[in-house]
């Protein structure tokens, strides 16, 4: 039986839609200098001593796992995320092109970069794919063994910025942490296992 709930252009104008909300939540929190978890937070962090942009990194640290998500997720699932992955490299270079801000508080940045990615992964989700990342990694687990992708996210993201102790001060590195636990406070909300019945086409070979 078909379990596809969405069409084609619902597909295409939701993952459209959906890294254009996740790169405007990047861009909060490059401009509150803060960091986040997962390969964005990886990014983020690396596009600070490298010549490298953020997206360019952004989406060189997803390759290994767009690769995963083809052979254990599938390849509709491994091109769609691979295409959002991209689209979100491009974004999030290009935004600060159009517009800026003068002044923004961190604690206002984290909150609403958190937000923002939350809510872009969110929509991802129900339509089948991701950004690669450990995203991929999370929602394997999940179908397979039952584990909240969000709980399993917060985690991964929580151990990297951990990580990231030394290279950011206190007071930053809280901020930061505040955006990771908006962000996947929003996954762990509205995407249970099991809860929607899309879920498992998502993770089943193509």
């Amino acid at each position: 039986m078909n379990t596809r709930k969405h069409s084609i252009i619902e597909d295409a104008i939701a993952i459209l839609s959906a890294t254009f909300i996740v790169a405007q939540g990047v861009f909060f929190l490059q401009q509150g200098g803060l960091l986040t978890g997962g390969t964005t937070g990886l990014a983020l962090l690396a596009s600070q001593f490298v010549g490298l942009s953020f997206g360019t990194l952004y989406f060189l640290f997803n390759c290994p796992f767009y690769l995963m998500a083809w052979f254990r997720m599938g390849k509709s699932f491994a091109i769609t995320s691979l295409i959002s992955g991209g689209l979100v490299s491009i974004m999030a270079d290009h935004i600060p092109l159009f517009f800026s801000i003068e002044s923004l508080q961190p604690l206002y940045c984290a909150i609403i970069g958190g937000l923002l990615m939350g809510v872009g992964m969110l929509m991802l989700f129900r339509h089948q794919t991701s950004l690669g990342g450990f995203n991929v990694l999370c929602l394997f687990c999940q179908e397979k063994f039952g584990i909240s992708a969000g709980k399993m996210q917060m985690g991964i993201d929580c151990t990297i910025l951990i990580a990231s102790f030394f290279m950011l001060t206190p007071v930053m590195l809280m901020y930061s942490v505040i955006g990771a636990v908006m962000l996947n406070m929003v996954l762990t909300m509205n995407h249970k296992p099991g809860r929607y019945s899309s879920e498992k086409a998502a993770v089943q070979p193509s």
